[in-house]
């Protein structure tokens, strides 16, 4: 028993419904394409869990962030996938895979063969029991990652509502869900082992701020102390945690955002891995030619970082390198027939050049960052409450670039500064106009559709030149080839 694609995505996270929407438009065709995906539903916009859809008062549910809503374009319901042709196989498991062989065994036994697969298996969140804490399968103890386990959550939520949590974790999902606690009327107490809050990203300075008003909502900071045990009662519902230090929190749910870890174990020894993830090129290719990877779990080559090999573990990032990954599949066939098309849209065979971007929103505030946080930094703006943000330099140049509360053109702004590295010859300059620096910067080069930046170009003459030749080889291959068949 077994079915034959052309091209298998593994996987049903946000990658992959960027991907099948690249692929629609890049015409494939009916049948070639299948989605595997562990998941009972099509691929949806995962930053909606922590966010949208905790909230008390019209949360968000499906289909209403399907992707690729994510990005303002076509909303994928399964109708959609069926209506181009595109096989959904959900619920459905990989127990393992042959690259060799270009294979794929469900965990009911089926085969499922490909041509090319684009590996989209995302990452799973690292359990308590890793770190030696027993009892995170108690009712009351919640993680996020899935559809299904931001279901469980909101259920718990709404269990205890006046009453008290504990989120292990001070990251994204820590800072996301105590948020979301709060808006749901519970008291919340967050526990993490760093000096502050999103430790892996910002300044202690920055930190300050968040911290100060989350503890303005009631949020109350253990900090530099983890978990070491639950309290349980005789139904095994948690009733407290046990800290390192010894501290006795009493609680009536628990959220744990300790991390995730990328999924690459049906590929190891098969493909080359680095970084916690599957290696790729600059077309998301992996070390097997036919096999790429995208997502969390694609480890690629950062141009802004001198080709070093990033893991980024976002969904911007997932989006782009999906949609990278299937121009490269799909490139045109470097002939004459179709260099008008290359010439047109090189993006298709260019290796991916990405800016990394991260964002959150909570409560009132929201904010973005660009590039790398490593160097010297350099904050600026209004700590009190307003609009404020940092630079981080490194032997002159910015290649980092942080802002709350900014809008379009100000984020904007920020990014093109980072992409372009601008050369900073005054520091104290940069620190006193801040955020206008980056405004006025900005103007001096200008943004691609794919959002990276460019300086001016020299001569609009030297692309029609080269349309012009392009069309002149195009009509030379197609008379050729004619007469070749008369021949």
């Amino acid at each position: 028993m077994g079915r034959a694609f052309v091209y298998v995505i593994l996987g049903g996270g946000v990658a992959a419904g960027y991907a099948a929407l690249e692929f629609s438009r890049r015409g494939v065709a009916p049948g070639e394409l299948c989605i595997i995906s562990e998941e009972t539903v099509a691929p949806y916009e995962r930053p909606a869990l922590s966010k949208g859809f905790l909230l008390p008062e019209a949360p968000a549910r499906l289909p209403a962030f399907h992707t690729c809503v994510g990005a303002n374009d076509e909303r994928l319901t399964p109708d959609w996938y069926k209506e181009h042709g595109i096989e959904l196989v959900l619920g459905t498991r990989v127990k393992s895979a042959d690259v060799r062989r270009k294979t794929l065994i469900t965990a009911m036994g089926e085969t499922i063969s490909y041509k090319v697969l684009i590996i989209a298996t995302g990452a799973r969140a690292l359990k308590l029991e890793e770190f030696g804490v027993k009892g995170s399968d108690a009712v009351n103890v919640c993680y996020l990652r899935n559809l299904a386990d931001a279901s469980r959550l909101v259920n718990v939520m709404q269990s205890c509502n006046d009453g008290n949590a504990v989120v292990i974790g001070g990251g994204y999902i820590g800072m996301e869900c105590a948020a979301a606690l709060v808006t749901n009327r519970i008291k919340v107490t967050m526990v993490f082992p760093e000096a502050h809050c999103m430790a892996r990203l910002f300044t202690p300075k920055i930190a300050d701020f968040y911290e100060g008003q989350y503890e303005s909502k009631g949020v109350n900071f253990i900090k530099g102390t983890v978990l070491t045990s639950f309290e349980n009662d005789s139904e095994g519902k948690v009733t407290a945690v046990i800290l390192k230090d010894g501290t006795r929190v009493p609680t009536d749910m628990v959220v744990v955002g300790i991390g995730i870890r990328a999924n690459t174990a049906l590929f190891d020894g098969q493909l080359a891995i680095e970084k916690g993830g599957i290696k790729v090129n600059g077309r998301m290719q992996t070390s097997n030619s036919s096999v790429y990877a995208v997502g969390d779990v694609a480890a690629f080559p950062v141009k802004l970082f001198g080709g070093d090999i990033r893991r980024l573990e976002h969904v911007d990032s997932a989006r782009k390198t999906a949609k990278h990954a299937v121009a490269a599949i799909m490139a045109p066939e470097k002939s004459a027939k179709h260099a008008v098309a290359a010439i047109m849209a090189p993006e298709k065979t260019a290796d991916f050049d990405y800016l990394p971007f991260f964002y959150s929103r909570v409560f009132s505030f929201s904010w973005q960052f660009y590039g790398d946080n490593v160097g010297q930094v350099i904050h600026y703006g209004d700590f009190s409450g307003g609009k404020f943000g940092a630079y981080w330099l490194d032997k002159g140049r910015i290649i980092g670039a942080f802002l709350e509360g900014g809008n379009r053109e100000e984020y904007e702004a920020i990014a093109k500064v980072v992409k372009h590295k601008t050369t900073i010859k005054d520091v104290s300059e940069l620190e006193r106009r801040g955020l206008d620096y980056a405004l006025r910067s900005s103007q001096q080069v200008l943004p691609e559709s794919s959002g990276t930046i460019v300086e001016r170009p020299m001569c609009n003459w030297h692309a029609a030149a080269g349309v012009a030749v392009a069309i002149s080889i195009s009509a030379f291959a197609y008379w050729y080839g004619r007469r070749r068949r008369r021949w």
